[in-house]
């Protein structure tokens, strides 16, 4: 088995070595890729140094690869992924640049796994974060009661707008309480003691193309082209992990103890749900673990077939590596 990272020295890339490792992914060989600048790089992975290597259009570079998992932006992804998959390689995008595309499958393995063997073009794309952890909640209920619409309002952790956008915030709480200005670069606006409702640009209906990731892509993976969706994202000053509020109409009323249930029993879903007990999913707590994790589970007042939950997970790992080396597993595991 022989696997390439094209963006190992970004967060998600160093993501990459840290859950393949975990998952015990069976690697004979491995190459990592990256800009000019990080090339000559090394890094460990398994007791062995691995030395990065300039991205380039050489196609032998991928010659015998079976999974390059790349994350180094929209623009690279569609600049070399030729080069990638010329030879064979499957390529699983963490980038924007394929996940609409027809002949590109948008995989949740948890929600629409089999799409991955329709990947005509040798590209799979891995969907947005803030989408990942919300379908992982939407399947068991959708199974029980096709949805008809959905409300999210998301609160997304610094992590996903990168490492530096991390050490920005952390360094404006050091500035600040040493009375000095804040330095504000990643970030429309000072984040720290803030938040801000603002994630990716915005597009000309009002929404930012964040929320319209949620609106579009949540169609494709639930193959629901008809299904309502409506997303407000929000920056909060949390380091690691989003949050999410999700309300959700189905075509029958759904009684709590089968969501419950259906949730419990769910794929890649855990169930922290006990109020009485101050139990609910936290970024606090979440953080750098795999599943995604839900809670305050009740009944909409607004809707009689309405229902309204809590979700966070971590958008590094299950919102960016981990469901892109899930999907390499679900292959290995499926495929005819």
């Amino acid at each position: 088995m022989k696997v390439a990272i094209v963006g190992a020295s970004g967060a998600v890339g160093q993501e990459f070595l840290r859950v393949l490792a975990e998952q015990e992914f069976p690697i004979d060989e491995l190459r990592l890729f990256g800009s000019a600048r990080s090339a000559g790089r090394t890094y460990e992975f398994r007791g062995k140094e691995y030395t990065v290597k300039e991205l380039t259009h050489n196609e032998e570079d991928f010659d015998g690869i079976d999974f390059a998992f790349t994350s180094a932006g929209a623009g690279v992804s569609k600049e070399y992924a030729p080069v990638i998959t010329a030879r064979g390689a499957l390529m699983i995008d963490n980038s924007s640049a394929f996940r609409m595309d027809a002949d590109v499958p948008l995989v949740v393995p948890e929600v629409n796994g089999d799409d991955a063997f329709n990947a005509p073009r040798g590209i799979i794309a891995n969907p947005n974060c803030t989408t990942i952890q919300m379908v992982v909640a939407l399947k068991p209920v959708n199974d029980l009661s096709p949805i008809r619409r959905v409300h999210v309002a998301s609160y997304q952790a610094a992590s996903g707008a990168g490492a530096s956008a991390m050490a920005e915030l952390e360094q404006q709480y050091r500035d600040l309480a040493e009375g000095k200005e804040p330095k504000v670069e990643k970030f429309a606006y000072q984040l720290a003691y803030n938040v801000i409702p603002h994630i990716d640009v915005f597009q000309d209906n009002g929404y930012t193309k964040e929320e319209m990731k949620m609106f579009n892509e949540t169609k494709k993976i639930m193959h629901a082209p008809g299904l309502d969706v409506s997303a407000m994202c929000v920056r909060v000053p949390v380091m690691r992990a989003h949050s999410e509020a999700i309300w959700v109409e189905t075509e029958r009323a759904l009684e709590l103890d089968e969501v419950r249930a259906a949730f419990e029993k769910a794929e890649g879903l855990v169930v922290i749900d006990n109020p009485a007990e101050k139990q609910y999913p936290m970024p606090l707590f979440t953080a750098g673990k795999d599943p995604v994790y839900v809670g305050r589970l009740r009944k909409d007042l607004s809707n009689p077939n309405g229902l309204t939950f809590w979700v966070v997970g971590d958008q590094i790992k299950k919102g960016a590596a981990l469901n892109a080396v899930q999907i390499a597993q679900y292959i290995l595991k499926h495929r005819r």
